[in-house]
């Protein structure tokens, strides 16, 4: 190891209560960019985020004004939450890296199951862990690459690179206009941009470390059936109207089965076929249906073999159910026949499907269900969001330096792996920016990101910005971009 980035290290573990204290204060803010009457909040919080990068010494801090959110909202004039643009360095002779993350996070509360209070950090030094929303996704990771100019800064070495950074409040609902903003800054904040960071996935497993070259994509929709035109008393109207909520029902279980079977005609001739090659990159993949169960809490799982359950979680599109909305959902009984419902459920995507057809095939089978219910309701199905799939050159010099960095902190060789989540702006980076993009994890796969008691190891919070400081060290001395 060089003496640079041993310094480095050094100051990253003495200065470990200055980051636990930076840390503590941005998760305590509760950032749920899915709840409106929480906007506010996520404000907050990219102030917090802009007033630690100007305390670290970037520049050029801008907070990008989005304009209002688009349909459908509830609130009239919701405003987007800012991005958050800045610099560190500005030398000509230096490779440029950009680092996305995002700072809001999922919805999270007490009763949902959590063993304490989501939105208060728990540092747990005896276990080894830290427990609170957004602590792995993607709050602490984002903060942590102001905590590595921190260290470099205090340990008196050069900062290896220019860092820019593009942090935005919208990632858990669909990067709203963020694809606009990277194209408009292509040649303009990004001008210069040698290549792409972005530290918002996990390890595969527990125990050993990945470098990620490939995403999912990410097409939500909703199912809306109306009705009645208020909600009505089931002791009166029950047997006499027909019900939102049952057509709803079936509906939503034509879509897929409990095999996990997509029943939804012509998807399975989109997805690209696997190759033997394709086939042989699962082999000396270290991960085991042990390690699912582990992630999971439960024996859960509809495979047992180590490939069957990669290639179903990476490269075969998926279809989940997440909820409805306008029923009754609180605890106790409310004998009340909802009006309007609607059923919301996502389809994973891989290549090579694309996404205009996906949505047809979607509206044209719930569509087809719904007529043959022959009920007098009004039905509907629509896209939310979507976002493509993306795999990048395992080869590059992104990815060389980040294996290099890896090896060095951990003692072993990454795997190379692709992921089951989606993160729709790794392909608008690549393309927009005509860069590399590389996927570097901090946390493991059983940190319950979107779970209750989401949670990072200390070790792995310590021992990824050590992997970032490396990295960017490793890649400013590469060769080539």
């Amino acid at each position: 190891m060089s003496h640079s980035l041993t310094s480095v290290f050094q100051k990253i573990d003495t200065l470990k209560p200055q980051f636990f204290s930076r840390l503590t204060k941005a998760i305590q803010i509760p950032a749920v960019s899915s709840d409106e009457s929480l906007r506010p909040k996520v404000f907050d919080k990219a102030k917090f985020i802009s007033e630690q990068l100007s305390q670290s010494g970037f520049h050029d801090i801008k907070m990008v004004d989005l304009g209002i959110q688009p349909p459908p909202i509830s609130t009239p004039n919701l405003s987007l939450p800012p991005v958050i643009l800045s610099r560190f360095g500005d030398d000509p002779s230096k490779k440029t890296v950009l680092v996305y993350g995002h700072y809001d996070v999922q919805p999270a509360q007490l009763e949902d199951g959590w063993d304490t209070e989501p939105f208060k950090l728990v540092i747990d030094e005896a276990k080894g862990i830290m427990k609170g929303r957004g602590v792995t996704d993607d709050t602490g990771p984002l903060l942590s690459w102001i905590n590595v100019v921190d260290a470099f800064k205090a340990s008196g070495q050069e900062f290896p690179v220019n860092l820019v950074t593009c942090f935005e409040g919208m990632e858990e609902s669909g990067s709203l206009k963020l694809d606009e903003l990277i194209k408009k800054e292509a040649n303009g904040y990004f001008k210069g941009v040698d290549a792409v960071c972005i530290s918002d996935n996990y390890w595969l497993g527990t125990k050993k470390p990945v470098l990620t070259y490939g995403l999912r994509g990410c097409n939500y929709y909703q199912t809306i059936i109306e009705g009645p035109s208020a909600d009505l008393h089931s002791g009166i109207f029950g047997g006499v109207v027909a019900e939102p909520m049952i057509d709803l029902m079936q509906v939503l279980g034509s879509l897929v089965d409990s095999r996990g079977k997509i029943l939804i005609d012509g998807i399975d001739e989109m997805v690209a076929p696997l190759t033997e090659k394709e086939k042989a990159l699962y082999k000396d993949i270290e991960f085991s249906v042990e390690e699912l169960n582990a992630a999971t809490g439960s024996k859960t799982s509809l495979y047992d073999k180590k490939e069957d359950i990669l290639m179903h979680r990476w490269r075969y599109p998926s279809l989940s159910i997440h909820g409805v909305e306008g029923a009754f959902s609180a605890q106790g009984a409310k004998t009340v026949i909802p009006a309007k419902v609607f059923g919301k459920f996502s389809i994973r995507t891989v290549p090579d499907m694309d996404s205009e057809k996906l949505t047809s095939l979607v509206q044209k089978h719930c569509d087809a269900k719904f007529k043959s219910l022959n009920s007098p309701n009004k039905c509907r199905t629509e896209l939310i969001h979507d976002g493509a799939y993306w795999v990048s050159d395992p080869f590059n010099a992104q990815f060389t330096a980040a294996k290099k960095a890896t090896k060095l902190v951990y003692g072993v060789d990454p795997d190379f792996t692709r992921e089951g989540g989606s993160i729709p702006i790794t392909l608008t980076f690549q393309d927009a920016l005509n860069t590399s993009v590389l996927l570097l994890p901090m946390g493991r796969g059983d940190d319950g990101a979107h779970s209750i008691n989401e949670k990072l190891d200390i070790s792995n919070f310590v021992g990824g910005m050590k992997t970032m400081a490396a990295y960017l060290q490793y890649y400013s001395e590469s060769p080539e971009n």
